[in-house]
């Protein structure tokens, strides 16, 4: 669960007066390796994956039609939820965050180096559209 915002402030002075009183030990506990924090995340999402597919199987054994649906669909949605949380949890664990994507959308493209740039999509189809109305194709 995330911090509030005021959470954040007082864990932030916490921080700094622990800091000042004594430097060592606040940089030791501040390299602590949140890796096993996202690794009890997977877990926990893998669980709750099992426990998804368990719902949707055991939704097709009841007799009841409108109950087979409903859990059948309930343990879907469990499952695609604990999927989306695992893998979340997983890119944040090995360190892919959401800045590799932003640096690379900032870098302008290079071009080829085999001798210039190719025509676009809309070029060729509309070169093609030309030569098609000369009669040349």
């Amino acid at each position: 669960m995330p911090l509030s915002e005021h959470e954040q402030r007082m864990l932030d002075q916490i921080e700094r007066a622990l800091y000042a009183e004594d430097p060592k030990f606040a940089n030791t506990v501040r390299q602590t390796n949140p890796a096993v924090h996202y690794k009890r995340w997977i877990i926990k999402a893998g669980l709750g994956f099992v426990i998804g597919v368990v719902l949707l199987l055991a939704g097709l054994l009841i007799g009841n039609p409108v109950m087979q649906v409903l859990i059948s669909v309930l343990g879907f949605i469990v499952m695609l939820a604990c999927f989306l949380w695992g893998a979340n949890a997983w890119r944040k664990a090995a360190g892919g965050g959401g800045e590799a994507a932003t640096a690379a959308a900032e870098q302008p493209r290079q071009r080829r180096k085999g001798g210039g740039s190719r025509p676009g999509m809309m070029n060729r189809f509309e070169e093609r559209w030309r030569r098609r109305q000369e009669g040349n194709e």
